[in-house]
């Protein structure tokens, strides 16, 4: 494990992710952490439509909860966006939010 990367909220993304519910925010805490640490998260999958290096933490408590983070720059790990789940596949609004905030970052 390397050194841990600070953490740097997009938009509004701290404030969404504190909307969730304790247990949610500690799972996704927990999964933050390790991306931090450069570890990969437990439920994951890369969101390439989103940005290159972008992945999605899935927890599933009491619904399915998303955060897209992106952790290939060496400055931070960025959280792009958090948002619950309501439906099968991810809706274009928060794909497309998300891919508007890591155009913030630039490369």
């Amino acid at each position: 494990m390397g050194a841990s990367k600070p953490l740097e909220f997009l938009g509004s993304s701290r404030d969404d992710l504190r909307k969730f519910p304790t247990e949610v925010r500690r799972a996704i805490g927990a999964e933050l952490l390790r991306v931090q640490l450069g570890v990969m998260p437990t439920d994951f999958k890369p969101m390439p439509t989103v940005g290159k290096g972008v992945y999605e933490i899935r927890v599933r408590l009491d619904g399915a909860w998303r955060v897209f983070h992106v952790a290939k720059f060496d400055a931070a790990v960025y959280v792009l966006h958090a948002f619950q789940k309501k439906t099968q596949q991810t809706p274009k609004e928060d794909i497309d939010l998300a891919a508007k905030r890591y155009r913030m970052i630039g490369d």
